[in-house]
């Protein structure tokens, strides 16, 4: 059976969780892996027969998505010829974790493409969604990367199709100690921002990853990083607790490994709303903006002792052996007559932000 395992590039925990997933596929048959996107700082460590840009979400430094840098990087031709040219016909077998190339070859192609994502669990309607309704994120969250079948990973299961999060397993088999430090991941926000309000909580040690340096310094009490998988790991496996984005893989890392939590999610960004309308309703503090204003927030919890409670248990296997005996009759046949891509991709469109793609 010829496997190919798509993973979107853009952002660390689909590239973690990868590390995970991809041994329990080669059981199954040969797999090829693609990844596309340009913002992950994680190496996956199997080899990568297509590499490709595919589109791409730049963090800003102001809390939210650089909608400027995305559109520079959303070249459609190339995304349309990459699509076009992904060969997803060769293959018994589609899986992807949201990302748009072979979602997209899938669609014009009529091939069963089967989500493995944060993402499908996310859209599910019986996880949470945040107050504010926000359909053009939705829409986003939905067409980036349309799929035929939906399998998802949420900090609860929500529903059938829905199981706790893959936790790596140098994460899962780690010993886990706690230190007077704090470990903080704010992508989404520069380094001047994340200081000027850190350094008032002088009590504190704070390990800060960033995007935005590439050598590390200090400032008071604030030690600043560039992003490195395995000190990163380090930091959160020694940490009180971690201050993060309303991502997905590093809080659910956090709750497995029993640290006190505190989410930013990023503005914009419809996913990130909705993991942090899970977190709240699970007992986990939730700020809307990073700001002095918060600064009684971070505060109250840093001198709080509250951890939640979770079971995350390995059962990647299990997942993967469901999937397989769910979908093997399906393998190889086509839902109908495939798609004349130069035509469907008049019409296509994908709204990204405040602008779309045609």
């Amino acid at each position: 059976m010829k496997i190919l395992y798509a993973i979107q590039g853009t952002g660390n925990g689909h590239i973690s969780r990868a590390r995970d997933i991809i041994p329990e596929l080669r059981k199954k048959g040969e797999v090829d892996i693609l990844v596309s996107g340009t913002e992950a700082d994680v190496f996956l460590g199997f080899p990568i027969k297509y590499k490709l840009k595919g589109l791409s979400f730049v963090f800003g430094k102001k809390g939210g998505i650089d909608l400027v840098s995305t559109y520079k990087k959303a070249r459609l031709k190339r995304f349309f010829k990459e699509v076009k040219n992904l060969p997803v016909r060769n293959y018994d077998l589609v899986i992807n974790d949201f990302e748009p190339v072979s979602a997209w070859a899938c669609f014009f192609n009529r091939k069963q493409c089967i989500s493995l994502s944060h993402q499908a669990a996310a859209l599910n309607i019986k996880a949470p969604q945040p107050d504010k309704k926000d359909r053009v994120g939705k829409a986003i969250l939905k067409k980036y990367a349309p799929v035929t079948d939906a399998y998802g990973f949420h900090f609860k299961a929500y529903a059938e199709n829905i199981f706790t999060p893959v936790i790596r397993e140098e994460i899962r088999n780690a010993d886990n100690i706690q230190l007077p430090h704090y470990t903080v991941y704010l992508p989404a926000y520069n380094d001047k921002r994340i200081i000027k309000v850190l350094k008032e909580v002088k009590e504190i040690e704070w390990e800060v990853f960033s995007k935005h340096t590439k050598k590390p310094y200090n400032e008071e009490n604030i030690k600043i990083s560039p992003i490195n998988n395995e000190a990163f790991i380090k930091s959160m496996l020694t940490c009180t607790g971690v201050l993060c984005g309303a991502g997905f893989e590093t809080p659910a890392e956090a709750l497995f490994l029993k640290k006190k939590l505190m989410v930013i999610p990023m503005k914009g960004q419809y996913e990130q709303q909705c993991n942090a309308a899970a977190l709240k309703k699970m007992g986990v503090p939730v700020l809307k903006k990073l700001k002095i204003e918060r600064l009684g927030d971070i505060l109250a919890w840093v001198q709080e002792a509250c951890v939640i409670q979770v079971d995350y248990p390995n059962i990647t296997h299990s997942i993967i052996d469901s999937i397989f005996d769910t979908h093997f009759n399906k393998i190889a046949q086509p839902l109908v007559p495939e798609h004349n891509l130069h035509n469907e991709t008049k019409v296509a469109k994908i709204h990204l932000g405040n602008f779309c793609i045609k």
